[in-house]
């Protein structure tokens, strides 16, 4: 998707993600409360404000009655403008999806026959090394095997910030709204020295210089497969 910038945001995804008078189904994954909105919150903010026949499905694996209610607050707040959200929270324990294989299998298998076909998936990147981050990408690519998939990026701790491929150009407002929408949302994360605003900007920073974007800020993802209609 090289020269994204360049050749309007508008008509690259028009033509990566169809007709934008056709209603869009957009299906984003997290293993976690917050991973939804820090991997992709920025493009689903920029996707709505470019788009108004938008569907959500949004679908989290691993909460508890805190972050439930955070959680809820968030597909709220990120979906605001779409034409429907149909938002799923599962109870999956924090740190232990790759230990609960059927049970997790089964929530994708039902996923599958409950949501609409999705014209974007938003999930994990494969080489994420956080065990529940890589199970849900990993099924992810196993249930839905013709849908054009984005995996977002996650910083933290453990290093493994790659080399995306897939760029999305976003505003300096669209990224100040990012940020502190997660803040808003997310209370109980806060005080965590990782969930600040200086470390979300510098990566949407980064990833618009790369990008070259006008505004200088992007989001990144990783597309294994693209199939593109001429």
């Amino acid at each position: 998707m090289a020269g994204l910038a360049g050749k309007g945001v508008a008509a690259v995804l028009n033509s990566v993600l169809g007709d934008a008078k056709k209603p869009l189904n957009i299906l984003c994954l997290g293993a976690h409360c917050d991973d939804i909105e820090i991997g992709c919150g920025g493009s689903l903010l920029h996707i709505l404000g470019e788009r108004s026949n938008v569907n959500v499905n949004w679908v989290v694996f691993a909460s508890n009655p805190v972050r439930r209610q955070e959680a809820e607050a968030g597909a709220t707040m990120f979906s605001e403008g779409a034409r429907s959200l149909d938002l799923k929270i599962h109870d999956f324990r924090d740190g232990f999806l790759p230990t609960e294989p059927v049970r997790l299998k089964e929530a994708f298998e039902k996923l599958k026959h409950e949501i609409p076909q999705p014209d974007v998936i938003f999930t994990h990147y494969r080489h994420d090394l956080h065990q529940d981050h890589r199970a849900v990408s990993d099924l992810t690519w196993n249930t839905f095997r013709d849908h054009l998939i984005l995996e977002y990026e996650i910083p933290k701790w453990d290093g493994d910030i790659g080399q995306p491929n897939v760029f999305l150009p976003i505003s300096r407002a669209t990224g100040e709204k990012k940020i502190r929408l997660l803040h808003e949302a997310y209370a109980s994360q806060v005080e965590k020295a990782w969930f600040s605003q200086d470390l979300f900007w510098s990566l949407m920073r980064i990833r618009g210089m790369e990008a070259n974007a006008s505004e200088s800020i992007a989001e990144a993802f990783y597309s294994r497969k693209l199939v593109l209609s001429v």
